[in-house]
């Protein structure tokens, strides 16, 4: 008997495989037929499989990485390009190229430069690094207009391709506003000269003077031949062998896509004195005027089977006010049952899909009863009755496997998870394993979580109309210009002055780019 049922058990676990195989395949194949919408379910679907050959996680995270940046979804590639690393995939080189890429479009010009840093030591093809020095070239002027970094990229570039036509044309860019420049300078100088020098035209030694344009065009002729110089860079690091195809050639036809620096228009007065005008910087709100923003917001206090929560409901009211003042379209559930609360993150879910792809916000705030099983964190419904232990993940809503996952999933740029739901445990009699508290998230790309207290440990109900935690969230939310780090920085400081320091909130963050609660 023991043999029929460990035979059954072998054939079981082979035909899984098998069928979690052919996800692969169909993911793997859908890519090379240029589906990638297809692709990305298939290899997301196969990750999702338990009894997975995980020995090729490494390809399918690259694959995925590939097929969202072929769909313009940078965020998502960038992070699946960054587990394949993580993996080991040996296609270094090229994954270090598309993250640039990538950063690039999401404006994190920093990472962006760093990426492609590291694609210049382990790409060797000459044309191919002439590429990245160039496309490098235009981070830095993206970070710092005039940047005399982009001007070396440029001409590594130039040195190390000049068939390249783009390369050609930035090089030839850069040399104008340089004449453009020098232009400028000489006749601001020569303006403020010439009501000096009217009486005296002739120099200390009684020679003529040299007029202003002849100092001029020797400087540009100067400078015109040493930037013509060009010093040949060659790679000193080892190189990877690429697999992925070459990219195709720059289009011969295109102008550079080059952010030159804003040409200063000058107007003459009657006095010949200079007259710039100044371009404001734009602010926080001209920068993210196209982010969408999605919240769904829980507070569970009316408990059916256990003591009711003073706070909960009053804390996610006020939340998804907060939030609504600060532009985000707010799904809101007090007191949610299961069939509430799914129907509701369903909901959410469709809504950060369907957002602009890498400008799209999705925020999750819970506030009431939260219990961890087995290292997953659950959140409590309002009717769950827990009379043993296996009833959690079937009464329960997982944290993990169900909110942080599918949110990765979608559009989002960044998912934020805010979690005032480390009371403790409301089922002593039936819960024995896990500690209290919640559990640590062990994978939120492109996520910060933020915890009300440390993973494992609980918070107090709070003797107030909100809990401690949302309290200060409140507050702190509402301060203009800071960074989302900034803002749970000013909460974790506030809660342990009001503790007495027996509270410590708890943040992990893999987000890429900034977020502002408030501009």
């Amino acid at each position: 008997m023991k043999r029929h049922y460990f035979l059954f058990g072998f054939i079981f676990f082979y035909a899984a495989s098998y069928a979690q195989f052919k996800l692969y395949e169909q993911g793997v194949d859908a890519y090379k037929q240029k589906d990638y919408t297809k692709a990305i379910v298939s290899l997301n679907e196969y990750l999702d499989k338990i009894t997975r050959d995980k020995a090729i996680d490494v390809e399918v995270h690259y694959i995925l990485g590939l097929s969202y940046f072929k769909t313009n979804s940078f965020t998502s590639s960038v992070r699946e390009f960054d587990e394949a690393l993580q993996a080991g995939h040996k296609n270094t080189g090229n994954i270090h190229w598309f993250m640039g890429q990538g950063y690039s479009q999401l404006k994190a010009y920093k990472e962006s430069i760093d990426e492609y840093t590291q694609a210049i030591g382990l790409i060797t093809d000459t044309k191919n690094q002439a590429k990245i020095y160039f496309e490098r070239s235009l981070q830095h002027q993206k970070l710092s207009p005039g940047s005399p970094f982009a001007k070396d990229d440029i001409q590594k570039a130039y040195s190390l391709d000049q068939t390249n036509i783009e390369i050609d044309n930035a090089r030839a860019a850069l040399l104008e506003r340089e004449r453009e420049a020098l232009n400028q300078s000489a006749l601001a100088g020569a303006s403020t000269d010439s009501r000096n020098i009217s009486s005296n035209k002739k120099n200390s030694k009684g020679e003529p003077k040299k007029k202003a344009t002849e100092v001029v065009e020797k400087k540009v002729a100067e400078d015109k031949k040493a930037l013509l110089i060009a010093e040949v860079i060659k790679p000193t690091e080892t190189t990877v062998a690429s697999t992925e195809p070459a990219r195709k050639s720059l289009d011969v036809n295109k102008s550079i896509p080059i952010n030159q620096p804003e040409k200063k228009v000058v107007s003459v007065t009657p006095t010949s004195v200079p007259m710039v005008e100044v371009k404001l910087e734009p602010t926080l709100a001209d920068l993210y005027k196209d982010e969408k923003r999605y919240a769904l917001v829980i507070g569970n206090s009316a408990y059916k089977f256990v003591a009711p929560l003073k706070n909960s409901a009053n804390d996610a009211n006020d939340m998804a006010e907060e939030l609504t003042k600060l532009k985000f379209d707010v799904i809101k559930i007090i007191n949610g049952d299961y069939g509430q609360m799914r129907e509701a993150y369903k909901k959410f879910q469709e809504k950060l899909v369907n957002g602009p792809k890498d400008q799209t916000i999705g925020l999750f705030y819970y506030a009431g009863h939260g219990l961890q099983n087995e290292g997953e964190s659950y959140l409590v419904p309002v009717e769950a009755d827990i009379k043993y232990e296996d009833d959690i993940p079937r009464a329960c809503f997982a944290l993990q496997r169900v909110v942080v996952a599918n949110m990765e999933r979608s559009s989002s740029r960044m998912n934020i998870v805010i979690l005032d739901a480390c009371r403790n445990n409301p089922f002593p009699s039936a819960y024995r394993s896990g500690g209290g508290g919640l559990a640590e998230i062990k994978r939120a790309k492109g996520s910060f979580i933020a915890f009300a207290t440390a993973p494992g440990s609980v918070a107090s109900d709070g003797e107030g109309r909100n809990g401690l935690y949302t309290q200060e969230l409140l507050k702190a939310m509402q301060n203009p210009g800071r960074t989302i780090e900034q803002v749970f920085k000013d909460v974790r400081v506030n809660v342990m002055k009001q503790s007495g320091e027996r509270q410590f909130t708890w943040d992990q963050s893999n987000i890429i780019g900034d977020f502002y609660f408030k501009f």
